[in-house]
């Protein structure tokens, strides 16, 4: 009865031990862990798990491991938030499978990502045909992300035309359809190599700027171009207008 106790309570402390350290380590779907995540969570559940079977170990020894961990976690998590390369070499890169209703046998390959998975997963986006999808992004978590075909014609006539910058410049395959929304700015650093391939400058990027009323690049947290042409801008906080 005392060992059971002993187990018991063990138990109770691990499992505050590990509470407080998943939730500070930051909120995300489980479904959404990159590998890297994944990894550090399965690492502290072994962990706990030995530390509650074997009573004879002191639970120092479970709780600075964990600590440890949690160390490591979010100080890659800040360095992923300051670098995209750390971002894109610990959480790789969404595939896109079908682009402008066409689907992509290679990429399918390449994922080994089979065609019964992707059925299933267009099913549940609410799409019955391939033919209706825009473009469908194999994200890094697994996930399926579609963008059904407009059912009218889109009125572009205040925003860039995507397909016009397209055909007026040999943008490579590949960058055409990956990483939907195309990044121009990131932390107020500009994207220079994803405006040379759409055949851009900065000179022009801050034009379009400027009719938002923002100056400098270090002023914009995040500015997109999407498939359609339209761009979003999403400005630093410290230089929000109030």
């Amino acid at each position: 009865m005392q060992e059971l106790a002993l187990v018991l309570t063990r138990t109770l402390l691990i499992y505050v031990v590990v509470f407080l350290v998943m939730r500070l380590m930051g909120k995300r779907e489980i479904g959404k862990l990159s590998i890297f995540d994944f990894v550090i969570s399965v690492m502290i559940a072994e962990i706990a798990v030995i530390v509650i079977e074997d009573t004879d170990r002191s639970m120092l020894h479970g709780i600075v491991p964990m600590v440890g961990l949690l160390v490591i976690q979010v100080g890659m998590a800040y360095l992923a938030m300051k670098s995209r390369t750390i971002r894109l070499l610990f959480d790789g890169k969404p595939t896109v499978i079908i682009a402008r209703g066409r689907l992509l046998p290679d990429a399918l390959r390449k994922q080994r990502y089979n065609l019964d998975d992707m059925m299933l997963q267009l099913r549940e986006n609410g799409i019955a045909s391939i033919a209706e999808v825009d473009f469908a992004i194999l994200e890094t978590s697994g996930k399926l992300s579609v963008i059904p075909k407009e059912k009218g014609d889109v009125n572009s006539s205040s925003t860039l035309d995507l397909n016009s910058i397209m055909e007026k410049t040999k943008v490579p395959a590949d960058f055409r359809f990956e990483n939907l929304p195309i990044p121009l700015i990131m932390n107020g650093k500009v994207q220079d190599e994803n405006l040379q391939k759409l055949n851009q400058n900065r000179f022009w990027l801050k034009s379009k700027l400027q009719q938002q009323q923002i100056d400098h690049f270090k002023d914009v947290f995040l500015c997109t171009l999407d498939h359609r042409g339209q761009i979003y801008i999403a400005r630093n906080s410290a230089t929000t207008p109030h």
